[in-house]
């Protein structure tokens, strides 16, 4: 059905907010990026970066206001010498698209691992200093990529959002877990034949929002233009809260589509791609995410337009 264009997700004037200039060094690209906020003003970034060798790096960036980021003097340390690690990762490009929760003390890091089988789920974590890593191993096997988590328990299991990237599969997936390591329950979630503008790809993008009508999940969905060419595109599902395996609602539109010279061009053209969406106690929301996988952005919406569109557009 036609209907009047209507923009719920306003990009921040001064986009990008990160380019690879800012970081010393050789680093060329920073987005796809995590983000969680440690208080009223601390927020902390954890930098999805590729040099010019397309070494990748987590690098730490700090900001008091959510907007203005100032990245550390160098990045994250991988744990080199973990025998599991050294096997199945490598120390400068194996792993990419971070997403952070706070569960208990801790901050887990889910991320890609690019294997020499496929690309797996890997997981860190860290304490509110964001200093140091520590590896907790492979959590789901090749060929898999996107892993979010919830950021608390459900029904007394961890529980996790993913997405199979075999077989042509491309859609999201739901799995839980004892332990943050042992994950089964997998159930297909989503189809990408869900939405018009998700029929090649569909998968979890930020870690879902607590809303008093659900979980709300900013997603990322993927639609193939001529000769091969992608355009990835952000949208909405709501799931319940007390059974997330059970879909409220999803987007018949996108919320956020490439737009900008720094989406439209870039190492990868035509990409909007979030890791990461904080909710304000006044009910924005601010949404972090990747222009053409160069660099990292900031947009902004309302909790209720965000929800209003899962049920209903």
């Amino acid at each position: 059905m036609l209907r009047k264009k209507k923009y719920i997700v306003r990009r921040y004037e001064g986009n990008p907010i990160l380019t690879g200039k800012d970081f010393p060094n050789d680093i060329v690209t920073v987005f796809n990026s995590a983000v969680v906020k440690q208080g009223p003003k601390r927020y902390t970034m954890i930098c999805r970066c590729e040099d010019s060798a397309l070494g990748r790096y987590m690098w730490i960036a700090d900001s008091p206001d959510g907007i203005h980021f100032k990245p550390r003097p160098a990045p994250v340390a991988m744990p080199k010498g973990d025998p599991v690690f050294d096997e199945y990762c490598h120390e400068t490009w194996s792993y990419w698209d971070p997403r952070c929760v706070k569960l208990g003390r801790w901050y887990y890091v889910t991320h890609a691992a690019h294997t020499r089988h496929g690309c797996a789920l890997g997981l860190f974590r860290t304490d509110a200093s964001f200093d140091k890593f520590e590896w907790l191993g492979l959590i789901l096997p090749p060929d898999n990529r996107n892993g979010v988590l919830f950021p608390e328990k459900i029904g007394g299991r961890y529980v996790m959002l993913h997405r199979p990237n075999v077989s042509g599969c491309m859609d999201t997936w739901i799995g839980s877990s004892p332990d943050l390591v042992n994950w089964g329950n997998h159930r297909c979630l989503v189809r990408k034949s869900a939405t018009g503008w998700s029929y090649t790809k569909i998968g979890p993008g930020a870690v879902p929002i607590k809303t008093p009508e659900g979980w709300l999940c900013i997603i990322h969905g993927v639609r193939t233009q001529c000769a091969q060419h992608y355009v990835y595109q952000l949208g909405v599902m709501l799931l319940d809260l007390k059974d997330p395996y059970r879909v409220l609602g999803v987007s018949r539109r996108a919320i956020l589509q490439p737009e900008e010279m720094y989406e439209l061009v870039g190492q990868t053209p035509s990409v909007v791609f979030t890791n990461a969406a904080i909710p304000e106690p006044d009910g924005t929301v601010k949404i972090y995410y990747g222009g053409a996988d160069t660099v990292q952005c900031l947009a902004f919406a309302h909790i209720k337009d965000l929800i209003y569109a899962a049920k209903h557009e």
